[in-house]
């Protein structure tokens, strides 16, 4: 199956498709983590983008039913040097490009991923064209030009339609552990014991990655989740003890309605975490503005300084937006940066408990250095009484 990738500036690449026999428009960006591709896939904060792995084996452990971030799959198509020709993981399911087949999302390998990645952080990212059908170059890249990412509101399309609590039977939530003794090796039933959820809290969902909450129940967290459209003043009704607002895909300051209703939840004195897009809408709720970055931050490796700490974080990123410092009032702290571009990674406010982050502190797959953000919350809480 031939497949094509074409970018708006006019360039096409060539190469071998995988997957479904589709084609689809999308913001080409690039992931530098080695691993994950599973989790990348099906993370909601890559609604309407085509993903390049620089890592250049791609689907050797297969694909899973358990370590999935969300119903399925999110991405628009999916790039990488070379498909893996041999599963290898005890845990897999079916391959890769079968789970890609059964969710009609197109992939493309063969193709020079070095050589893409060099040109979109040199050019930045771009809108493109993916296709596993029969497509001309020039229809290919026209495709691609008329193609609208910027401004378009993809919340709406990733959020959950309806409300629900998280894991009320406790099932889905605990980490793995490993047999010792005289216990069952089955590591798909040996769970964790996890704490009681004895703190409740309203979650938002932009396109909320399933690990943040079952970090959030490993913390102690009862969750109700609500969709993103929901209302401040119905959110309230929960009496929720805190407030978690969720990542998510596309141009923050396309969500104008999110943003007023966030601000409504932080002038009631409830506690506020948020995450990713959660974080970009806080900036504004807090007046500041927000602007595209060249090429974003997605990988397992992104370097975050903790200002207040002076402690240097590994941190799992997805975004192509962040948050303008010099828009941001005196009243609130800038108090983490990204080391490698000294963009803003973390907010505080001085006076009222709200505190959130650009990138991903539940981390999955990646680094854990970040996961003590969500004790803070908790403590953050507690101390509210």
């Amino acid at each position: 199956m031939k497949a094509i990738l074409a970018l708006e500036d006019g360039s096409v690449f060539h190469g071998q498709g995988f997957g479904a026999r589709a084609s689809a428009c999308g913001e080409v960006c690039f992931n530098t983590s080695m691993t994950g591709y599973q989790e990348i896939l099906t993370d909601p904060s890559y609604k309407a983008q085509i993903v390049t792995m620089t890592y250049p084996l791609i689907g050797n452990y297969g694909v899973n039913e358990v370590d999935v971030e969300s119903w399925r799959p999110h991405v628009a198509g999916f790039v990488i040097r070379e498909l893996s020709p041999v599963v290898s993981n005890w845990r897999a399911d079916l391959p890769l490009a079968e789970y890609l087949k059964k969710n009609g999302v197109p992939g493309i390998q063969g193709i020079d991923t070095r050589a893409l990645t060099k040109k979109l952080r040199v050019r930045g990212a771009m809108n493109g064209f993916i296709s596993t059908e029969e497509v001309s170059e020039p229809e290919a890249v026209r495709r691609a030009k008329e193609f609208v990412f910027v401004g378009v509101d993809y919340v709406k399309e990733v959020t959950h339609k309806a409300a629900f609590r998280w894991d009320e039977k406790d099932e889905q939530s605990a980490s793995f552990k490993l047999a010792i003794g005289n216990e069952p090796a089955n590591a798909r039933q040996l769970r964790q014991p996890l704490p009681p959820a004895d703190i409740p809290i309203v979650a938002f969902d932009y396109g909320m990655k399933y690990n943040i909450l079952r970090r959030l129940r490993q913390h102690g967290f009862a969750v109700q989740v609500l969709p993103a459209a929901v209302t401040a003043a119905d959110a309230l009704k929960h009496k929720p003890a805190g407030i978690f607002l969720s990542n998510g895909p596309g141009d923050p300051a396309a969500l104008n309605y999110l943003v007023r209703e966030v601000k409504t939840l932080v002038d009631s004195g409830v506690p506020v975490f948020g995450i990713c897009l959660g974080h970009q809408i806080l900036g504004q709720v807090f007046g500041g503005k927000t602007f595209k970055l060249k090429f974003g931050h997605r990988g397992a490796n992104q370097p975050v300084k903790d200002l207040e700490s002076g402690k240097v974080e590994i941190t799992a990123q997805n975004h192509g937006f962040a948050v303008d410092a010099k828009s941001l009032p005196s009243g609130i702290a800038v108090n983490r940066i990204n080391l490698n571009d000294q963009t803003v990674e973390g907010l505080r406010h001085k006076t009222r408990p709200v505190f959130c982050v650009q990138y991903h502190p539940e981390a999955s797959p990646g680094p854990h250095d970040s996961t003590p953000l969500f004790a803070e919350f908790r403590a953050l809480i507690e101390r509210r009484g």
